[in-house]
């Protein structure tokens, strides 16, 4: 974090990322002096509203974080950025985007929780977008031209008002991560009829944090005297979408091997929540999540280095959870290593159901077009335990191919998920 007061006295000159969080109204001029070398803009958590003319003099910005301010608009001049390629945002109040307003540089747009009604024609002009989180506006439609962004690798759009989703959506030849609930013509009603156990939240005792995610903060906690994992959502809206999609996603996708165990939900009108087995410290997560540089791919810590053969067991048991989910009528959504869970014979537990969508009001073409996708995510996975393996031999080359082929642009020529086992 960085001051105003250290900006204006010239302590940062030369700086290369800048983040002040001073109650801003209006856009400080002093952030100009670093136009030659600012590649990283965070004003987030202030009180901004519009940007300046000269916010196009930044000719190194890359990144810029706005979100938690007061925009009703995207202001016009970022189309005017040379470098911009990742734009947010997220929780502010915007209404208006209108034609031409976004560089056409942008890999990565985060939007999430705003007012937007309407995409502008011109987003198709996105052409390298890879990146798009529009997960909590009020969308009916997406413009036709948005099958011309053929880059896009990972799309949220959960808690719209979308009435349908067109056939193209699900052809876009990089789509890996799609995550569509919430929306008029699939929002999950009520959790009624479902065979679980409904239990109470006074009947848990809470004893510390274990975990957080963008939906939720999991505890450990007593319930029958039993030691659980308890999940309590934030509120009305995550980055994914409504919490009680989420809840009912997990609650249909039933018991598998691989999934993490649920026990119990609650539906308190004030508080939704999942109990599930409390996973044995064993047990760690396969990766970390994707970085600013990486965008859409996971990253690994340092010395990771997987073999042919853990590869292999990783990604057999990842496609039979996912033919499980499907045939439950459950898409993932987020099928990562930060997502997998496991322990030193490589066993895996696989959950967050944060991105999952209910596939039954999908047509026949569309389900089978998202279990493709979902292939695609497969590929990915293995393709990036593969960037860790240091092992030389056929299995590796084996591998690499199965890999390739699960991400082939051509959707036609996509291994399924029946073919992707039998390859293993």
């Amino acid at each position: 974090m960085n001051t105003l007061e250290d900006l204006r006295a010239g302590k940062l000159a030369g700086a290369t990322r800048l983040q002040l969080v001073e109650e801003l109204t209006t856009f400080p001029d002093e952030i100009f002096t670093l136009a030659d070398t600012l590649e990283v803009l965070d004003l987030s958590n202030n009180n901004l509203a519009d940007l300046p003319d000269e916010f196009a003099s930044l000719v190194k910005l890359k990144r810029v974080f706005l979100s938690f301010n007061q925009f009703k608009h995207i202001p016009a001049v970022l189309a005017k950025c040379p470098s911009l390629i990742m734009i947010a945002f997220k929780g502010n109040q915007i209404t208006e985007f209108a034609e031409h307003s976004l560089p056409t540089s942008t890999q990565w747009l985060i939007l999430t929780d705003n007012h937007i009604e309407q995409l502008p024609e011109s987003f198709g002009e996105l052409t390298q977008l890879r990146k798009l989180a529009l997960a909590g506006n009020r969308l009916t439609t997406l413009p036709c031209s948005m099958q011309h962004c053929k880059s896009l690798e990972l799309v949220r759009l959960s808690a719209n008002n979308l009435t349908h989703i067109d056939d193209w959506l699900f052809e876009l030849p990089k789509l890996t991560w799609l995550a569509f609930a919430g929306n008029d013509f699939n929002k999950a009603q009520s959790l009624q009829q479902v065979s679980l156990t409904e239990a109470q939240l006074e009947a848990f005792s809470l004893v510390e944090q274990i975990g957080e995610g963008a939906s939720g903060i999991i505890h450990l906690a007593k319930w029958q005297n039993n030691n659980v994992a308890l999940k309590l959502f934030k509120g009305a809206i995550t980055s994914d979408g409504y919490p009680l999609d989420e809840v009912s996603c997990c609650l249909q996708a039933g018991e598998h091997n691989n999934l993490i165990n649920v026990l119990a939900y609650i539906n308190n009108p004030l508080q939704l929540g999942l109990v599930m087995e409390l996973i044995s410290k064993d047990y760690q997560n396969l990766g970390l999540p994707p970085s600013l540089e990486t965008c859409t791919r996971d990253t690994f810590a340092k010395n990771t280095d997987f073999s042919a053969n853990e590869i292999t067991l990783i990604a057999q048991q990842m496609i039979h959870t996912l033919a499980h989910l499907h045939a439950n009528n459950i898409s993932h959504g987020d099928v990562y290593a930060h997502n997998i869970m496991v322990n030193a014979d490589h066993n895996v537990l696989f959950g967050d159901f944060g991105a999952a969508t209910n596939l039954t009001t999908l047509t026949g073409y569309q389900r089978k077009q998202m279990q493709l996708i979902e292939v695609r995510a497969i590929g990915c996975l293995i393709d990036d335990l593969l960037n860790v393996c240091s092992e030389v031999s056929a299995r590796v080359d084996h591998l690499v191919i199965i890999a390739q082929q699960s991400m082939n642009t051509d959707i036609t020529k996509r291994l399924t998920l029946t073919a992707l086992t039998e390859k293993l």
